[in-house]
């Protein structure tokens, strides 16, 4: 028998001629879906138990399929798992071996059973392992943002629009806004997940299951939140896997504009940050060069994700109901996008953890005509309307860029030549920190310091500070 089943595809009986050997490689996906093998054998193991319940395999029988499938499990793991030729794919290829260990017996596993609700089975279980991964990749990354701007809470860099200066801020409320992006792509996963743990076995090829297994037994044997309440739906559904890449497209998107940023800010023009060595490369030619490579291949790799959701997208934008061969084509970008999400959620959080701030630079590179708002809030305080305010603080700039001078080198006599509002406490309008402190809405201050408040999945209070120490100052 299992030199037959060796010989004879899942669907041969009904072919009399041979596949062409371009046509079978073709088609074959063994090559990359036997990653899914112990989901595979996890399914099939819940499978034999159901149709032990029902009366299709005695109590031995599924002791025997179950012992088999363990091996068969066991020999993937040990790297000893040999595929054959005529391997299609992950399932005929335990389905085979386990023909090979057990006998015929092993050809009762696939009774009611079909590769279409099998393989959406397995995908969803997959799936499902490597979201648990990536949840731990991101929260290692907002934790290790959190952390760093905790430390560093008290540096001041400017703040910028359209790539110019702006008003100044602290250098852990720019960090924080980027993990704050995180944190919202970490609650769209976990709310991903119930979307994908629905359970698709026992919809047989797309008309449901003859033999009548207990689909709630093997949702709760396998771990599933809920079942495919439709056959037809629950064989031919990839919303799942669409999601999924879309979530990894958002997600990688804001993992390119930190890396953008931090690209920019580690130049030699701006010399706020070093990447350090183990994050960075070299040039062939200049020797003087420190390339930030990791944070370009960050950046890079979001245009790659997208591309996967896109390429899939199409495919999946033509198809009939039920299953179609195309669905083949989900694996590849799906497999490829956690990957990628999962190594450059892990190179981030390197990046971040290791990387050299420049504080003195970040302050040096402030200038007091980013202190125009705050003159013109110091009119709105005196009763001035803002727009007046905004047109004199502008006359304020516009006399410095004359004389050639910073804002704050202007007299006390020439702000009170542009507005009789000005006394002689406007100098201390010009006072970087004292700018940052004064915006005290809900935002960025926390327990007194301008800092944004993160909370985190099972994470510890973000950027606590003891209030004590705080009202002590």
């Amino acid at each position: 028998m299992s030199d037959q089943f060796t010989k004879q595809k899942l669907w041969g009986g009904r072919f009399t001629g041979k596949t062409d050997p371009l046509m079978h490689a073709f088609n074959q996906s063994l090559r990359y879906d036997q990653r899914m093998h112990a989901a595979d054998i996890r399914g099939s193991i819940a499978y034999a138990k159901a149709l032990a319940r029902v009366g299709i395999l005695t109590g031995e029988e599924e002791v025997q399929i179950v012992e088999g499938l363990q091996a068969v499990e066991r020999e993937w793991q040990s790297g000893q798992f040999v595929p054959a030729p005529d391997d299609e794919d992950i399932h005929t290829a335990n389905e085979r071996r386990l023909t090979e260990l057990i006998g015929p017996l092993g050809g009762k596993l696939h009774t009611g059973r079909s590769r279409n609700d099998q393989v959406a089975t397995d995908m969803r279980l997959w799936l499902l392992d490597q979201v648990v991964d990536v949840q731990t990749s991101l929260e290692g990354l907002v934790r290790v943002m959190v952390e760093r701007a905790d430390k560093e809470r008290d540096i001041l860099l400017p703040g910028y629009t359209h790539l110019q200066r702006g008003q100044p801020i602290r250098w852990s409320h720019l960090l924080l806004s980027h993990a704050f992006s995180f944190k919202n792509d970490l609650d769209r996963l976990r709310q991903l997940v119930p979307r994908i743990s629905v359970l698709p076995l026992g919809s047989g090829a797309l008309a449901g299951n003859p033999f009548a297994v207990d689909r709630e037994f093997l949702a709760r044997e396998l771990g599933f939140m809920s079942l495919a309440e439709n056959s037809m739906w629950g064989v031919s559904d990839r919303d799942f896997v669409a999601e999924f890449l879309m979530w990894s497209s958002l997600t990688m998107t804001h993992m390119s504009r930190l890396a953008e940023d931090l690209i920019v800010y580690s130049t030699a023009e701006f010399g706020f940050v070093t990447l350090s060595d183990a994050y960075s490369t070299g040039s062939s030619i200049m020797p003087q060069k420190k390339n930030p490579d990791s944070l370009e291949l960050l950046r890079g790799k979001a245009g790659r994700i997208f591309g996967n959701m896109a390429g899939f997208l199409m495919t999946l934008k033509g198809l009939p109901s039920t299953y179609n061969k195309d669905m083949q084509e989900d694996k590849e970008p799906l497999f490829d996008t956690v990957d990628t999400v999962s190594a450059s959620l892990k190179i981030a959080e390197g990046v971040i953890a290791t990387m050299t701030v420049h504080g003195d630079r970040m302050r040096a590179a402030l200038t007091m005509d980013m202190l125009a708002t705050d003159l013109a809030d110091y009119l709105v305080r005196k009763g001035v309307p803002f727009r007046e305010t905004h047109h004199v603080s502008g006359r304020a700039v516009a006399l410095a860029e004359a004389r050639q001078c910073q804002l704050d080198a202007l007299s006390v006599q020439d702000f009170k030549g542009l507005h009789e509002k000005f006394e002689d406490d406007v100098v201390g309008v010009f006072d970087f920190e004292a700018s940052v402190e004064r915006r005290t809405a809900i935002g960025v201050r926390v327990e007194g310091r301008w800092i944004g408040r993160l909370r985190c999945c099972g994470l510890r209070s973000l950027l606590h500070r003891d209030r004590d120490r705080n009202r002590s100052r």
